[in-house]
């Protein structure tokens, strides 16, 4: 068990939280459950960066980190297929460098354990944290349990007894391995060429991710809370307290919870804290009439992307391309996704297609960073979650709120702390 060494906010005590994503918008929502005075801020509407294009997985089995054991031998071959998971900008290169050193060495064997056991603890909870979240904002219907099926073309891709499938394994995940026609008698839409899979049960989904968002702070707002639409530009930790500069004026608070996702490190650096945070940009491309509903998260192991049934139509989501906060997108990678899901599902309508690219807050370890800045009292940091933002989110939440209230945790919180780097 851990908790925040800063002194707890009383009830009444004036929040900003920045950020109206999904972990932002369930921190605010729950520090006002808590009777705190909150305002949510951020430059756009909730649910409008990288909460509005994801897959929508509620992935409770996500447990195993983005680098193992040897990751570092499969990078060549990403990079240089023009359909592979993976891109690099050259001119981003030397900055990311470092980046890739600490990735690499977060895959060592010996750290593995540790990191899966603190991605589960925030992880597993999720579907169960939605379905009340959802219940509670009158949308019950945006969630819904659902499997989870990873296919591949090769019939011996999957093997079980591999480090990933155990690590899910051994914390509780349901694990069938599926071959030939028992895929299609689960989706019966997925091509007949994708001859070997895994399911994992008890998952869920959410049927609009941005709506999502949308739903939960519009009832932020019914209890109470404030939304303010305003580009936070300067941080200045007071003696008791601290005062934002933003470009509609100046705000003050006596606690402050910094989740703007990707841009939470400039922030965080504005305070004296450098975390190596970095924007892995992910793509979606999403068909409109697809003409066929998937019941479950379908994900394509060979080029690592997911198709999830959505109330906008048949989202294809995935990639991940390292260029910086501020390039341009590349919309090739979303039309990449659009050509190989149609050979995953044949019979799915393309003619209508939306492209969309964001930004995924990811740190080299793929843990995220919650919990108090190490600099300033009464900030705290909830942002780095990469893939898996949506998951984690309302466990964040949780785990913010009882820091900023100072209340007892029930789980150790020390693998997120921001000192680790």
């Amino acid at each position: 068990m851990s908790t925040s060494s800063s002194a707890p906010a009383a009830g009444g005590a004036r929040v900003i939280v920045i950020g109206a994503g999904i972990v932002g918008t369930c921190c605010a929502l729950e520090l006002r459950k808590k009777g705190l005075e909150v305002t949510l801020v951020d430059p756009v509407p909730p649910g409008e960066s990288c909460s509005f294009g994801n897959a929508g997985v509620l992935a409770a089995w996500a447990c195993v980190p983005a680098s193992l054991p040897g990751t570092l031998a499969k990078v060549p071959r990403w990079l240089f297929d023009p359909e592979g998971p993976l891109a690099i900008r050259p001119a981003h290169l030397p900055r990311l460098a470092p980046w890739l050193l600490r990735f690499l060495r977060a895959g060592r064997a010996a750290r593995i354990p540790a990191t899966a056991d603190a991605l589960m603890a925030i992880n597993g909870p999720t579907v169960a944290l939605y379905k009340q979240l959802a219940k509670e904002a009158g949308a019950p219907e945006l969630v819904r349990e659902c499997a989870h099926l990873q296919v591949s073309r090769d019939p011996g891709h999957f093997d079980l007894d591999d480090l990933e499938w155990r690590l899910r394994r051994e914390r509780g995940a349901t694990l069938t391995p599926l071959v030939g026609g028992e895929i299609r008698e689960i989706e019966p839409e997925i091509a007949p060429a994708y001859r070997s899979g895994v399911m994992i049960a008890s998952q869920g989904t959410t049927t609009n991710p941005g709506r999502l968002v949308k739903v939960l702070a519009e009832h932020f707002q019914r209890l109470g809370g404030a939304l303010r639409q305003a580009e936070v530009r300067r941080l200045r930790p007071q003696s008791a307290g601290l005062r934002l500069d933003t470009d509609a004026g100046e705000m003050s608070a006596d606690a402050l919870v910094i989740a703007a996702g990707a841009w939470s490190a400039r922030l965080a650096a504005q305070i004296g804290v450098k975390i190596p945070l970095e924007a892995e940009r992910g793509y979606h491309v999403t068909f409109t009439e697809p003409g066929i509903a998937p019941q479950s998260t379908v994900a394509e192991a060979g080029h690592m992307f997911v198709a999830t049934a959505m109330e906008p139509g048949l989202r294809v989501a995935g990639t991940a391309e390292f260029a910086g906060l501020e390039a341009a997108p590349d919309w090739r990678r979303a039309r990449v996704l659009g050509r190989l899901v149609k050979e995953l599902f044949p019979r799915l309508d393309t003619a209508r297609p939306s492209e969309w690219m964001g930004r995924r807050p990811a740190l080299p370890d793929t843990l995220p960073v919650i919990g108090p800045a190490p600099t300033a009292a009464q900030v705290f940091f909830a942002f780095g979650h990469g893939h898996t933002g949506l998951t984690a989110a309302p466990m964040t939440a949780r785990i913010v709120a009882g820091m900023v209230t100072g209340e007892p945790l029930n789980l150790d919180v020390r693998p997120y702390r921001a000192t680790r780097f």
